[in-house]
């Protein structure tokens, strides 16, 4: 449950701009986003409101206006808004002071929290989030190890998942995926999406249409999810896949998830194994590369319906609007265009298909 939205399909839309701050989203909101009539709105300006310096009165007030506006305008349309605090810039990696412009930032910050606060809708810190994951991941790895992206400000794939973290929190995620029970001594079960196939003396056959996500790349790159989970709680908090295990006589257990195997102490399969956290090469990472696929080509589309085509179009309807036959045309041209993206969001949820897999357990 995401705080009064049940889990069940949802039409999700990518309305983002590049170096866009809130007044220019504030601008152009309602041609961009009203349309859609949406349920929930997450935003995350700041970055670029603060004009890259220290931050002064009038910074802070061309921030406050415009999103005070955007709050007030998916309010009234019934929509609830997370209100997403910026980031901040990478300590080393950004080319100015870094210290200067966080402070700017996490004034932003405040103001965002006030504003979510005003408005009785949730807020998203992110600010804070990054920086103390960042600051533990260049202890550990060192300062050329980037959060904020190479350039200090456009995160890489671990920079992205802290960023994710925070907004799945502030939205009310559990991190709930299901629990895999495996008796020795007797039958297997399975909860939260999850079917027992077939079980037979601690091997158990699966069929699950709920996945774990999955983590990717090299564990001391930027550019993995991988390297920062030991400063960040996400498989802990909202990547829970549990496999608990019952009728183990022996001081170990050998589990097998798929191709990969490992061995716990026998408390920790009692008490319950996270296989998300403890296995993330899994027989899920390939159905989910696919499905990531076609994600990012349904993005890719909206990027440039809504900054590209949206834009342009604009400017036709203002051209031809004494001319019928002419807008009558337009009305045609978006509506294929939006028969697309429905394309595009149906081959999402195709790709999502049932994973069968196998999970063994042994006593050792």
């Amino acid at each position: 449950m995401v705080r009064g939205f049940p889990l069940r399909p949802l039409r999700r839309l990518c309305l983002g701009w590049g170096g866009e701050t809130a007044g220019g989203f504030c601008n152009r909101m309602e041609q961009d986003l009203m349309p859609f009539k949406p349920n929930l709105v997450t935003t995350c300006y700041g970055m670029n409101d603060g004009g890259y310096r220290a931050f002064d009165d009038g910074i802070g007030k061309r921030y406050r206006e415009p999103m005070e506006k955007i709050v007030a305008a998916c309010k009234k349309a019934g929509a609830t808004v997370l209100v997403g605090s910026p980031g901040c810039v990478d300590l080393n990696s950004w080319r100015g002071q870094a210290d200067v412009y966080n402070q700017n930032l996490a004034k932003l910050r405040d103001i965002a929290r006030d504003v979510a606060k005003a408005a009785d809708m949730p807020f998203a810190n992110v600010h804070d989030v990054l920086m103390d994951v960042m600051k533990k991941a260049k202890a550990e790895y060192g300062e050329k190890y980037h959060v904020c992206g190479g350039d200090g400000v456009h995160p890489s794939a671990n920079g992205q998942l802290v960023m994710a973290y925070a907004f799945l929190k502030a939205m009310g995620f559990d991190g709930d995926l299901g629990t895999i029970t495996v008796d020795l001594a007797g039958k297997a079960a399975a909860t939260g999406g999850h079917k027992v196939v077939a079980s037979d003396a601690g091997k158990v056959e699966l069929e699950s249409t709920r996945y774990p996500f999955c983590l990717f790349g090299d564990e001391k790159s930027p550019d993995s999810q991988r390297g920062i989970l030991p400063f960040l709680p996400f498989n802990q908090d909202l990547n829970r896949l549990v496999l608990v295990v019952k009728g183990l006589k022996t001081d170990n257990a050998k589990v097998t998830s798929g191709k990969a195997e490992k061995t716990f102490a026998r408390a920790d399969p009692e008490k319950g194994v996270n296989l998300a956290d403890a296995f993330l090469d899994n027989p899920f990472a390939d159905p989910f590369r696919k499905v990531d696929r076609a994600v990012a080509t349904k993005q890719g589309y909206e990027t440039w319906l809504i900054k590209d085509f949206n834009r342009m179009v604009r400017g036709i309807e203002n051209q031809v609007k004494d001319d019928a036959e002419a807008q009558a045309a337009v009305k045609t041209l978006k509506a294929k265009l939006l028969a697309n993206h429905d394309t595009l969001a149906k081959a999402v949820r195709e790709a999502f298909v049932p994973v069968k897999h196998t999970l063994t357990v042994q006593a050792e």
